[in-house]
């Protein structure tokens, strides 16, 4: 008797599968710097090697410079937000900004996909048009190319960029940078991008169970402010040098943004679980609807890395630009494993198999 195999959870991939399709893919190359791989954010890539060599290296109808290829690389990132539907466009392109400037790149220039359901309007194009326009101007970043069409394939929009900028050469950050003996560092807090998401798509559901207007608003604002961006933090903490690694948690929430900081970086880590800030809204909102914090999607939080003696210059730059950092671990050997800690006793740190948001439409 033949049995119907298990389907995948939404959302990201586990950890293992994805590792595993990886290496049957294609991805040897001397330029590709860095490359795919569970936790890191983008891919850098080195366009000037070959013409150091004396190879022809273009760019469009030109020639990559000698000079532009010693003194930079390429960084290039691509995310789908199929979470939200309100105000998608600057979802998707800070989501993608976010990955580029934890591996201490600019963002420069965009190529949104945009699939719309069928039944969509004019008006409904536009929007998604204004705000991706919108975003990209607030940040400096060019758009590119792109993709524009509406399909059956889906029932809301869904908007997957890609995203290219530009690093310096010894400046890259990696997920898997970190050493056994550093410490753990969270910029913001956790579930951020999740509020929003819980007060833009469920805001009359939270009214029905009480919530003020005026709260709704504020929870729903979690998009600006604190906001779901990290770029100036995480570019000022690239161009320090004082961090050993970076990574934006998203899908998963902050405890799978610390295991894929473990995985990639093949070591150990200790989170003091305590530590990990939680808003007010955050908590009450996430408690609506029966959510983990630790699990909700996590843009506008920042986790890295330093060397105990860098620890109080990170945060003293991150506050000098009105971010607020806290320590929240340590970084150990592989053997030491991944754990929480809760009022001095070892605890399990979780790790979810899908984005704990995901509830909001049913299991």
């Amino acid at each position: 008797m033949s049995t119907t195999p298990p389907s995948l959870p939404t959302g990201k991939l586990p950890a293992d599968l994805l590792s595993q399709l990886i290496k049957t893919l294609p991805i040897d190359d001397p330029d590709l710097v860095l490359g795919p791989s569970v936790g890191e954010d983008a891919a850098i890539i080195d366009l000037g090697r070959r013409s150091e060599e004396g190879a022809p290296s273009t760019c469009g109808s030109g020639v990559l410079s000698q000079r532009d290829g010693a003194d930079t690389l390429l960084a290039a990132k691509s995310d789908p937000i199929t979470f939200a539907t309100e105000e998608i466009g600057y979802y998707a392109v800070n989501v993608c900004a976010n990955d580029l400037a934890v591996c201490g790149a600019r963002p420069r220039f965009y190529l949104p996909t945009v699939l719309l359901p069928e039944g969509s309007t004019e008006e409904s194009v536009r929007g998604v048009c204004d705000q991706l326009g919108a975003a990209c101007r607030a940040l400096d970043i060019v758009v590119a190319g792109g993709h524009t069409e509406v399909t059956p394939a889906v029932n809301q929009p869904v908007v997957a960029g890609t995203l290219l900028g530009e690093v310096a050469r010894g400046k890259v950050v990696r997920t898997g940078g970190c050493r056994p003996g550093e410490v753990v560092l969270l910029v913001g807090s956790a579930g951020v991008e999740g509020t929003a998401i819980i007060a833009r798509e469920m805001g009359e559901a939270l009214l029905e169970q009480g919530w003020s207007k005026a709260e709704v608003e504020a929870a729903a604002n979690y998009l600006y402010e604190p906001g779901i961006s990290v770029l100036e933090p995480a570019l000022a903490a690239a161009e320090s040098e004082l961090v050993t690694a970076m990574h934006d948690p998203t899908e998963g929430g902050v405890a799978t943004g610390l295991w894929e900081l473990a995985d990639a970086s093949g070591c150990g880590l200790e989170v003091e679980l305590a530590a990990v800030q939680v808003t007010r809204l955050s908590a009450a909102a996430c408690a609506a609807f029966g959510l983990d914090p630790l699990g909700t999607i996590a843009s506008g939080g920042l986790l890295a890395t330093a060397a105990p003696g860098d620890v109080d210059a990170v945060l003293a730059l991150w506050r000098g630009m009105g971010r607020e950092g806290q320590v929240i671990g340590r970084v150990l050997e592989a053997e030491g494993g991944v754990y929480g800690m809760r009022e001095g006793r070892r605890v399990a740190l979780p790790r979810f198999d899908a984005d704990e948001i995901v509830k909001l439409w049913g299991e």
